[in-house]
C-alpha cells in the first residue's frame, strides 16, 4: 500500500526501535494490523529535527517549530485506525499537514490524500519532505483549514489535527455520504476527540476520549 520505499535507520531509528514502539501501540489498544504496519514502516525521524531525532519513536508529541508539534504516535495511530473503512479509502482530506508525518501513514493507507496547511514555512517544508520521500499520491495545499477543498470534494474522509470551538458547516458539506470525520473538538476549555458520520439520518458525532491538540485557527500565516 505504501508508496515509499522502506527506509531503515540505524541505532535510535532502527527497524527494531520501531517495532518496539509499535509493541506498545498494541499494548494501549492500537489493533489495525495495517495501521501499525504503516507506523512502523514510516520513518518518523525523517519529519523531526536532528536534534530531536533521538526521540523519534518515543511515544511522545514533538515540536516542530511555529508553537506546532508533531502527534503523539498513539494519537496517530488512534486516528488513523478511526478513520480506516475497507471499503472507503479513496479521498481523504487532512486539515493540518504539520511536519507531514500523519500525511505519510494517511497516502500509505488512502488512494488520494489533500492536505491543507495554513502557515506557509510549514507547508513549504512538508511539501518537500514528502516529494522527497517519493509519495505521488499527495496533494499540499496553502490555505484555510476551515474553508476545506471544494473542488477536490466530496471526501471519504476528513481528518483534523488542530481543535476549533465548533465543528466547520463547510467540513461536513465536503463529506460523501457515508462519509467519517475524526477531529479533536474545544468545548468550553476541555479537547474530546470526536468521529462524525455522515448518515442519511443526519451527522451523527460519537465522543471517543480526551486529547489536546494546538488550536485550529482561521486564515493563514506567511
Amino acid at each position: 500500500m505504501s508508496n515509499t520505499q522502506k527506509i531503515v535507520g540505524v541505532g535510535l531509528t532502527s527497524l527494531e526501535t520501531r517495532q518496539k514502539l509499535v509493541n506498545r501501540l498494541k499494548n494501549k489498544g492500537i489493533t489495525n494490523k495495517i495501521v501499525l504496519e504503516m507506523i512502523k514502516n514510516i520513518p518518523r525521524h525523517l519529519f523531526i529535527e536532528t536534534a530531536l531525532r533521538n526521540r523519534a519513536y518515543d511515544d511522545v508529541s514533538l515540536p516542530i517549530g511555529y508553537s506546532q508539534t508533531i502527534s503523539q504516535p498513539y494519537i496517530v495511530g488512534k486516528m488513523t485506525q478511526l478513520i480506516y473503512e475497507k471499503d472507503n479509502m479513496h479521498n481523504v482530506l487532512e486539515i493540518g499537514t504539520g511536519c507531514g508525518y500523519q500525511t505519510a501513514i494517511l497516502a500509505s493507507i488512502f488512494k488520494n490524500v489533500i492536505t491543507i496547511e495554513r502557515i506557509k514555512p510549514l507547508y513549504d517544508r512538508a511539501n518537500k519532505s514528502l516529494k522527497k520521500m517519493g509519495f505521488k499520491n499527495i496533494k499540499c495545499v496553502f490555505g484555510d483549514g476551515f474553508k476545506g477543498s471544494t473542488k477536490n470534494a466530496p471526501f471519504d474522509a476528513i481528518l483534523m489535527t488542530a481543535a476549533p470551538t465548533v465543528i466547520p458547516d463547510e467540513l461536513l458539506r465536503q463529506l460523501k455520504p457515508n462519509g467519517r470525520m475524526i477531529m479533536p473538538l474545544n468545548e468550553r476549555g476541555k479537547q474530546k476527540l470526536l468521529r462524525i458520520k455522515n448518515t442519511k439520518n443526519g451527522i451523527l458525532k460519537k465522543i471517543i476520549d480526551d486529547v489536546l491538540f494546538v488550536p485550529m485557527l482561521k486564515g493563514t500565516k506567511g
